[in-house]
């Protein structure tokens, strides 16, 4: 979608060409909240929709809406600019004092703008990752392709699920990240929360690089020697132990789930053929660079899952005035892409209008 060389796909050939984001509502993001409100404390809970605007605008937007700095503003996870979506804030108000919510929901001429679904009081800011996952309501726009192939399609990404890349999103407006992050690594001084941001796109390339070998040599959702596991919708991992019928059970139920090393200090955690596939699509000198950068920068050793499997996944045929679309509806944990879902499935195009 980005222009990028493909990563290797699971499913084979594409099923469908199609086009998204015309307009911000082919594009719903939906933020499942991870707790309830406690009703009490000096943090105003917002549950806002916006439409045409990121998350960091409107975290500025909301500040200065409530006159405070944007410190006081939390927020659980980022959201793009090119959709309509809806997510939770936090404003730190210590008086307890809130200005009028109909003052922040005023929209632009062009459309773009927020307003408030909810508030509520709670007692903590909203820490980054506070969310169960992310509902989308994607539409596909000129669908080109056999329906029966699209919809088996569809059906295989429901039963098998995809291999949790990440996304184009990691790696920049034009997909510079990863340079820039060589670039800090060899003595360029960049911004503090460039720092950041920069740092994850390294580690997210070398992550998809040891993904993708697993995709081209078929066994992203297979056991190998040395596997070291992660649990379902949780950080924690562990093995590697011999494979088993207990072990076999739980990866066909999707409990646990291969995982691949977000790098850093320390040892690799995986054995064997594992380890060997990693350090094989690790090899080369950018990605030596890369791995040294994070070490020096004092990252540790991490793991993700290997798959991905969207949840509540269902999809109907609109047929309007436009033309036909394909309407696509799933759930998706948290630091999960529907790009990588979307790339699956077809080729998409984005279109995004100014």
């Amino acid at each position: 979608m980005s222009g990028e060389p493909a990563l290797a796909r699971a499913h084979g050939a594409p099923a469908l060409r199609a086009r998204i984001r015309s307009v911000p509502e082919d594009f719903l993001v939906e933020e499942l909240p991870g707790f309830a409100p406690s009703g009490s404390g000096e943090h105003l809970l917002l549950t806002i929709e916006k439409r045409g605007m990121n998350t960091a605008f409107a975290a500025k937007r909301i500040a200065a809406w409530a006159g405070v700095g944007e410190l006081a503003i939390g927020y659980a996870g980022l959201k793009d600019r090119h959709a309509l979506t809806r997510q939770r804030f936090s404003v730190h108000l210590p008086k307890r004092v809130a200005p009028d919510l109909a003052t922040l929901q005023e929209a632009s001429a062009s459309g773009e703008g927020l307003r408030v679904l909810d508030s509520a009081w709670h007692a903590k800011k909203l820490p980054r990752g506070a969310l169960a996952g992310n509902r989308f309501v994607l539409t596909l726009r000129e669908p080109e392709g056999e329906r029966a192939a699209i919809e088996t399609r569809l059906q295989a990404i429901a039963a098998r699920g995809v291999p949790n890349y990440f996304g184009e999103q990691r790696f920049g407006r034009d997909g510079d990240n990863v340079a820039n992050a060589l670039a800090m690594f060899g003595g360029r001084r960049v911004k503090r929360e460039q720092r950041s941001l920069l740092l994850s796109a390294a580690r997210s390339e070398l992550f998809n690089r040891v993904l993708a070998a697993r995709v081209s040599a078929d066994c992203w959702d297979l056991p190998l020697d040395g596997e070291v596991w992660m649990l379902d919708g949780s950080r924690s991992v562990f093995g590697p132990e011999p494979y088993d019928d207990t072990l076999a059970a739980r990866l066909a139920g999707f409990d646990i789930h291969p995982s691949g090393p977000l790098w850093g200090r320390g040892e690799l955690r995986s054995r064997e053929a594992a380890a060997a596939i990693e350090l094989a699509a690790l090899a080369g000198e950018d990605a030596a660079a890369l791995r040294e950068g994070l070490e020096q920068a004092g990252l540790n050793q991490e793991r993700r899952a290997l798959r991905l499997r969207p949840t509540a996944l269902n999809w109907r045929w609109l047929d309007g005035p436009e033309g036909v679309a394909l309407e696509l509806d799933f759930v998706l944990p948290a630091g999960a892409y529907a790009t990588v879902v979307l790339a699956e499935l077809g080729e998409i195009s984005t279109l995004v209008r100014p």
